[in-house]
């Protein structure tokens, strides 16, 4: 929902979900509408089917709400998160940086209106180099992580010592 062009061929869309929702007519869509959910590769964020270190740069924008079934507009277009959501964040977290070239940059997008951000970012011990609040309640937060080169880590823990 975020992209200028869906169909750019510089993005590769994951999404677990492959469907169609007929929203009836609300606020948002006072005609009613139908979102269409068509990822390039249908997976888990969980459990990316990429190997390790394939993108320089990836984008984070995990479901915020939790429930058992996608209900209303918002769920439907952003999905929901159900069962074990830490470990299901943490997991998304771990498989982002995975597929991350060392220096590569992850985006992270986070809507607060369930779920702190603090609680989010205490699942991954990656710390964001900068961020920004957002939307008209300001609970949209937009976070930029870089991955450490290995090489960089090394350095940095000989000069701790």
């Amino acid at each position: 929902m975020m992209w200028m062009d869906k169909e750019d061929p510089r993005v590769t869309f994951v999404d677990r979900r492959n469907e169609d929702y007929e929203i009836k007519p609300d606020r948002a869509y006072p005609s009613g509408t139908t979102i269409s959910v068509r990822p390039d590769v249908v997976a888990d964020f969980t459990a990316l089917p990429f190997p390790d270190s394939t993108f320089w740069h990836v984008v984070f924008d995990p479901p915020h709400i939790i429930r058992n079934a996608e209900l209303g507009t918002v769920t439907k277009k952003y999905g929901v998160l159900n069962g074990d959501w830490k470990a299901m964040i943490a997991g998304g977290f771990s498989e982002c940086f995975r597929v991350l070239k060392p220096n590569g940059t992850l985006i992270f997008k986070w809507c607060e209106t369930q779920i702190p951000l603090r609680d989010i970012l205490a699942l991954t011990p990656e710390k964001p180099l900068y961020g920004h609040k957002g939307g008209q309640k300001s609970v949209t937060h937009w976070m930029a992580f870089i991955k450490h080169n290995a090489s960089d880590q090394a350095t940095a823990s000989a000069r701790r010592c």
